[in-house]
C-alpha cells in the first residue's frame, strides 16, 4: 500500500524495539511466537503548509488478544482479531491521505503485536520500563493495549510530531458507558478537540466527549512504579485514558476508544456487518482541515 501510494515506510523489529527500550510494547509481545513490529508510515506533502503541525495517527494494532496469562473468558473470544481494528483505521487513513493530498505533513505509527499466554509472557505483577524511561506495574495483563500505545506515542513525539491522534479498542468501560452507538473522545487540549469533534460531525461519526479529570488520576497509583497499568473498577475507560496522558505530556493529543464501535454485530442501512472503519473519515477530515477545506467529506 505505502508503495502504491507513495508514502514512505519502515518497520522496526524486535531487536530496533529493544535497543530503543520499548520495554512496554515487548512485554506485551513476550508470550507469543509471532514477533512485534512497529510500523511507521510517512506522509509528506509535496507543497507543504507555512504551519507548523505535524500530525501524528497512532493506532493499536493487537493482530489477536486473548488476555495473556490474565486470560480472557472463552465467550466471544474469537471477536478479539478484531483489537487491530484502531491500527487499520489509521493506516486506511494514510491511504486516503496519500491521495487527497493535504498540505500538512502525517506519520502512522502502529504498535503490532499478539497477547498470548506462555513460558515467556509477561505477568501480572511485572515491572516493565517504556521507552520514556517511565516505568509501569502490570497488574492486567489483558490491560495491554495502553502499554504498546504508551511506547508507540513517544516514538511518535521523537519523530517530530506536534499533534497527536490515537484509535484503539482499549476498553469495555467505554462500551458499558456508551455502547455500540459513540465513539468515546478524550483530549488534553480544547482547539484540537474542537477540530476533531467538527470533523467528526461532518463526516456522521458519532462520537462523545469523556471526561479526563486529574480527580480520575487518584486511581492510577503504584507503590513499586511510577505508574500501574489499570485502576480500579470505575470509570475504566477514563483512567486507561489517563494512563496515556502521563505518556503524551504536553502535547496536543485526542484519543478514540473504539472498543464498542469499531464493529456491528448487525448491518445498517448504511453499513454491513463487520468492521466499521471508524475513525478513518474523521482522522482524514482532520488532515484536510489543516488544507482549508473545511466542507470536504468523503
Amino acid at each position: 500500500m505505502a508503495a502504491e501510494q507513495g508514502l514512505e515506510f519502515e518497520v522496526l523489529d524486535r531487536e530496533q524495539m529493544a535497543r530503543l527500550g520499548m520495554g512496554a510494547l515487548l512485554g506485551v509481545a513476550a508470550g507469543s511466537s509471532e514477533p512485534p513490529a512497529l510500523i511507521v508510515v510517512r506522509y509528506r506533502p509535496e507543497q507543504p503548509s507555512s504551519g507548523p503541525m505535524h500530525l501524528g495517527l497512532v493506532g493499536k494494532g493487537v493482530t489477536f488478544d486473548s488476555g495473556g496469562i490474565s486470560i480472557k473468558p472463552s465467550e466471544n473470544m474469537d471477536k478479539m482479531k478484531y483489537d487491530m481494528a484502531g491500527a487499520a483505521a489509521v493506516l486506511g487513513a494514510m491511504r486516503a491521505i496519500a491521495q487527497l493530498k493535504p498540505s500538512i505533513s502525517v506519520t502512522a505509527v502502529v504498535p503490532a503485536v499478539e497477547n498470548m499466554p506462555g513460558g515467556h509472557a509477561q505477568r501480572p505483577g511485572d515491572i516493565v520500563t517504556t521507552l520514556s524511561g517511565k516505568t509501569v506495574e502490570v497488574l492486567n495483563t489483558d490491560a495491554e493495549g495502553r502499554l504498546i500505545l504508551a511506547d508507540a506515542i513517544t516514538y511518535a513525539k521523537r519523530l517530530g510530531c506536534t499533534h497527536l491522534a490515537d484509535a484503539a479498542t482499549l476498553t469495555g468501560a467505554v462500551v458499558v458507558a456508551l455502547g455500540n452507538v459513540n465513539v468515546g473522545v478524550f483530549s488534553n487540549d480544547e482547539a484540537l478537540l474542537a477540530q476533531v469533534l467538527a470533523a467528526a460531525q461532518a463526516e456522521g461519526e458519532k462520537m462523545w466527549r469523556m471526561p479526563l479529570d486529574d480527580d480520575y488520576k487518584e486511581a492510577l497509583k503504584s507503590t513499586f512504579a511510577d505508574i500501574p497499568n489499570i485502576g480500579n473498577r470505575w470509570g475504566g475507560a477514563i483512567t486507561a485514558a489517563m494512563f496515556l496522558k502521563e505518556f503524551v505530556d504536553s502535547t496536543p493529543w485526542v484519543h478514540f476508544d473504539i472498543a464498542g464501535t469499531a464493529w456491528l454485530e448487525e448491518a445498517k442501512p448504511f453499513m454491513a456487518k463487520g468492521a466499521t472503519g471508524v475513525p478513518l473519515r474523521t482522522l482524514v477530515h482532520l488532515a484536510l482541515h489543516e488544507k482549508g477545506t473545511d466542507a470536504f467529506s468523503i
